[in-house]
């Protein structure tokens, strides 16, 4: 009786197929079985971010409570009118920016914050880096004129350089920094080499020291926030009035 033989290209090419849809399957299983934890860890994550525009630091297990102690108003906005929504937090900010750009209506997430007795308005921006993505909350204050702080990340970004707009020392600089220009002309805030204020006391110039050897990235975070809080400014000029 001869041995069976494994050594065949049928042999292989079988052993190959059965290995695909057993490792295939096993990959689904446990895609479908972890999703709703998966979805469930993005919402909280996208509630920190927004407490951290707010300087309120929290954790995974207290994030939900803090989110809804602090966010007292969730809106959807499209043009000048805003309908409140509990659940504006999940609207894919990059899906719509796409949807701009396709000529179709953008719909804008915005919260109301109550914190230190003071009414904050906090709104999502995302644009480009020096390698992807970069994306963030900005916290105004009431006037809509200044900046209360924010929050920034990115996807790729070089360690210790452009990756340093998630520290506190970069970020801190925009706390007060006023986004119109002393004319009343919106302006947002840029990031400059040549500022001449390294210190940050003038926050009426639209600038912050740039990142040493970020120059890409940070031009970007200029462009994200002059395009993202640009966007805003119909509604926020209805609730000046």
């Amino acid at each position: 009786m001869s041995a069976k033989r494994t050594d065949s290209n049928s042999y292989t090419i079988i052993f190959s197929i059965i290995l695909v849809v057993v490792v295939g399957s096993l990959l689904a299983f446990f895609a479908n079985a972890t999703k709703e934890m998966r979805v469930n860890n993005d919402k909280v994550k996208t509630q920190m971010d927004i407490l951290s525009s707010l300087g309120v630091d929290t954790d995974r297990s207290n994030a939900s409570n803090m989110f809804n102690k602090y966010i007292k108003k969730q809106y959807v906005i499209e043009g000048t009118t805003a309908v409140e929504n509990p659940e504006a937090y999940l609207i894919d900010v990059k899906k719509e920016q796409d949807a701009a750009k396709e000529g179709k209506t953008q719909r804008l997430p915005l919260f109301e914050a109550a914190i230190e007795g003071k009414t904050i308005y906090i709104v999502p921006v995302r644009g480009n880096g020096l390698w992807d993505a970069i994306w963030g909350y900005v916290a105004l204050n009431e006037d809509l004129k200044s900046i209360y702080g924010v929050f920034f990340d990115h996807k790729g970004e070089t360690p210790g350089l452009g990756a340093n707009i998630t520290e506190p020392f970069f970020k801190d600089d925009f706390k007060g920094e006023m986004i119109y220009d002393t004319a009343g002309n919106f302006k947002s805030v840029e990031t400059s080499k040549s500022n001449g204020d390294p210190n940050n006391v003038d926050k009426t110039d639209n600038q912050v020291d740039a990142i040493s050897g970020a120059t890409i990235t940070g031009n970007g975070v200029g462009a994200m926030l002059k395009k993202g809080l640009g966007v805003y400014l119909p509604y926020f000029e209805t609730l000046k009035k």
